[in-house]
This record gives structure tokens, sequence and C-alpha cells, in this order.
């Protein structure tokens, strides 16, 4: 019985995982296993929480990075990520997602990126590196520590701002003496 992928060559990154059937936006694509904890990051390693790395089983440590994915991440109830469909995928496409959407950081990618998207960044980055409305447009298809991490950045820049702003104005009592 066929997931609906394989494994293939491809021409210019070595091996890739191909869809065998149609799938519909929105639908599973693979479901994540994971293989083993790590105890830091790689080029296969899935960031599954602030400080979690782990490997996981089957063929998603081979789908490759995409800057214009298919693809998004979904955690599932076992804590590993799911590949899903953000797009119709036809039988014969390959299956990408970007590593962006489940690593902070990426810094393992020395070489330029292959994807061939016209949205290439040129290099495979982390989620940390993204600009906003790239983050928007993957909103739905990341792991969720990611958008954790971006709330609570945001809420601390917002708290910093507001008690620097504070600190500029006087006292109410000393304006209301200067009248």
């Amino acid at each position: 019985m066929s997931g609906g992928y394989e494994l293939q060559r491809t021409e210019a990154k070595g091996e890739g995982v191909f869809a065998t059937r149609f799938f519909q936006a929105g639908e599973t694509v693979m479901v994540g296993t994971i293989d083993r904890e790590l105890d830091h990051n790689h080029a296969h390693a899935s960031q599954v929480s602030e400080g979690r790395f782990v490997l996981h089983g089957g063929l998603i440590p081979k789908v490759n990075h995409s800057c214009e994915p298919n693809c998004g991440i979904r955690l599932n109830a076992d804590g590993a990520h799911d590949l899903v469909a953000r797009r119709p995928i036809p039988a014969e496409d390959e299956i990408t997602f970007d590593y962006a959407m489940r690593n902070y950081s990426v810094d393992h990618f020395a070489a330029h990126c292959r994807c061939g998207s016209p949205r290439c960044r040129d290099r495979i980055t982390g989620w940390k590196d993204l600009p906003a409305e790239r983050k928007a447009a993957y909103l739905g298809f990341t792991a969720p520590y990611l958008i954790d991490h971006d709330s609570r950045h945001a809420t601390e820049s917002a708290g910093r701002l507001a008690r620097s702003a504070g600190a500029s104005q006087p006292p109410l009592a000393e304006v209301a003496n200067h009248d």
C-alpha cells in the first residue's frame, strides 16, 4: 500500500520525495513519526520546540527544501511534524517544504539554495531570517513554537517600548506644577 509518495532521484538535488497521486490543498501528505531525539540541530533535524530537536522516521528527512513550498508543517498528536499540502499537488510533482517552517535557525546549509523557485531566497534560512510577509504567508503551516516565539518577542518588545516611553515623560505632578 502506497502513501501517495515515493523517493526518486532529482536532477539538481540528489534524492527527493515525489507525489504518486493527486493531493488536495489542506490534505495530509505525509504523517510524521519521531525516530529519535537529537542533542543538536543539523541538516535533517526537525526542531519541535524551543530547545528540542528530533529526527523524523520514514521519508520526511528526504523531503527537499523549497522557498516556495507546496507543503507546510502541522504538529501531530505524537509531537512530530506532518506535511500538509498548502495547495493542490499533482502526481509526479516533488513534495517540498520550507525548512524555516520547522527550525528557528538554519546554519548548516552553506551552499546556495537549489530550489529553483522564482521566490528563492538564495540561502536556506531559518524562521528568524524570514521577512514578515513570508511568515504571514506560512501561517497555519509552521511549527507552533515558532509562532509562540514571535508572539513572546513582540510582547516583550512592546513592554520595553512602553517602559521607555514612560521614562521619557515627566511625572503628572511635575506637569501640573508648570501651569
